[in-house]
């Protein structure tokens, strides 16, 4: 069977993506959602906290190329979120030499708000879809995803 795809489709849906991607990454968006949360958050640290919560227990060298940063950096990061009581490490059960990262019951507080404050803004740019279309981008995304993480 021939799984070729039409070039300009595929050309489209690149370039959504890339804008998705370029759009997600602006610091100001991080901005946004921190402020509409109402905590006190270093934007460097708010994506570190949201993948520990959503990754953990976690790794910095696994949470440095999650993020595509550093190892070094993200160790700084870590220690910073712990240091604020947001995230707390511990031995990794299957390797002694590897510190995992969890959210605390402090860091899943502000956890909850960030995710109380994207859900308002979302609403905010979602306000003209449909309930079907809505479900439909989510099934669409969820499944490229899948794919593009198996690949």
């Amino acid at each position: 069977m021939n799984n070729a795809h039409d070039s300009e489709i595929l050309r489209e849906l690149h370039a959504a993506v890339i804008d998705l991607v370029d759009e997600i990454n602006r610091p100001r968006r991080d901005d946004r959602l921190i402020e509409e949360a109402g905590i006190p958050l270093d934007r460097a640290l708010f994506p570190l906290l949201a993948r520990v919560w959503r990754y953990g227990p976690i790794g910095v060298v696994d949470l440095a190329d999650r993020t595509g940063r550093d190892h070094t950096t993200i160790s700084r990061q870590m220690s910073k979120l712990e240091e604020l009581g947001l995230i707390a490490r511990r031995s990794s059960t299957t390797d002694k030499r590897v510190r995992e990262a969890t959210v605390t019951e402090k860091g899943q507080e502000m956890v909850d708000l960030l995710n109380a404050a994207r859900e308002r803004l979302a609403n905010r740019i979602l306000v003209d879809w449909a309930h079907e279309d809505l479900d439909q981008l989510k099934t669409f995304l969820r499944r490229f995803a899948d794919d593009l993480m198996r690949s």
